[in-house]
Order: C-alpha cells, then sequence, then structure tokens
C-alpha cells in the first residue's frame, strides 16, 4: 500500500530534472531581466561593460538550458492536468507555450542585436561565439527594441504564470504548486 501511493504521488509531480531545470531558469532570467533594467541606463563606463558581458553571459546560458529543457520535455511526458475549468487549462498551456518560446525569442534576439552592434560575446570571457548578422547600426537599433518588447513581454508571462500558481496555492488549494516543488510530496 505504502509503495502505491509513493507511486501515485510521483506521477503526479514533475521529474527532478525538469524541476531543476525550471527553477535553474526562473533565478537565471530574474537575474538576466533585472541586470537588463539596471545597466541599460548607466554612464558608458567599466562596469556598464562588465555588466553588458554577464547579461549576454546569462542570456547564453538561459539558451543553453532552455534547449536542455525543451529536449527534457519533449523526452519526458510531464504530469496530468489537475482538474480545472477548461479556460484555465487553455491558458495556462498558452502562457507555458509562449514562455518556452521567448525562453529562445530573448536571448537569440539579444545575440543578433549583439552581432549587429559589432560587440562580439565570448561566453564566459573564454568561448568565443560566431556573429550571425552582419554589423550595422539600423538593424541593431531595431533589435535591441525587440529584445526589449520580447524582455518585457516574458516578464508579464512570468507574472501571470506565477499568479496562476499563487491562485492554485492560496485559493483552489489543489497542490499544482507542491508539483514543482523541490522534496516535496515524496
Amino acid at each position: 500500500m505504502r509503495h502505491q501511493i509513493a507511486t501515485s504521488s510521483a506521477a503526479t509531480r514533475y521529474s527532478a530534472p525538469a524541476i531543476a531545470l525550471h527553477w535553474l531558469l526562473a533565478v537565471a532570467i530574474m537575474g538576466a531581466f533585472g541586470m537588463g533594467l539596471y545597466m541599460a541606463d548607466l554612464p558608458f563606463s567599466p562596469n556598464r561593460l562588465k555588466l553588458y558581458n554577464w547579461h549576454k553571459w546569462a542570456g547564453v546560458t538561459i539558451l543553453a538550458l532552455s534547449a536542455l529543457r525543451l529536449l527534457w520535455r519533449l523526452s519526458h511526458k510531464p504530469p496530468a492536468d489537475l482538474p480545472m475549468p477548461r479556460w484555465q487549462a487553455f491558458v495556462a498551456h498558452i502562457t507555458h507555450g509562449l514562455l518556452y518560446a521567448l525562453f529562445f525569442a530573448v536571448p537569440l534576439v539579444g545575440w543578433a542585436y549583439s552581432s549587429a552592434a559589432g560587440f562580439p560575446i565570448v561566453w564566459f570571457g573564454v568561448i568565443p561565439l560566431p556573429d550571425f548578422v552582419p554589423k550595422d547600426k539600423a538593424l541593431a537599433d531595431l533589435l535591441k527594441d525587440a529584445h526589449e518588447l520580447l524582455a518585457w513581454a516574458m516578464a508579464l508571462l512570468v507574472l501571470l504564470h506565477v499568479g496562476g500558481a499563487l491562485k492554485h496555492h492560496f485559493i483552489d488549494r489543489d497542490g499544482l504548486v507542491q508539483r514543482m516543488l523541490p522534496g516535496r510530496g515524496r
């Protein structure tokens, strides 16, 4: 009986790698977003250049973690949806799909912006990454705006995602949040 309960509980939770990737990406994205907000208005200085490099490194890391997360998600079925109104499940699935798209779009557009601006990315100061668009000031200006707009869109979707999770936790009390918390419900 005890074994059946544990198996049943595990089937309702995300896997440990899915949970780890979720929280690693959450921290990395919030950090990169906060750094982007902070550094954008700094005057030109060695500190600003350092923060821009860190921001780029975070973006490339987010891109790599996103690829890993997507591969894991495609090869490992998540737990079934909890019972909820159809419109809520629809909004949750659309939000997750858009978040996954933005996990790739935001760093890729940032990388393109860096390339177009003529500032190569050397990941962690060691691995030079190729420029995938030519140096072009007009394109750089367009890509900078697109990167910022996409980052804000992701921030809004993250707020919607967190708001939905908090609603399920505090109002519905349906255990949805525990499915993604490390070490819970085992």
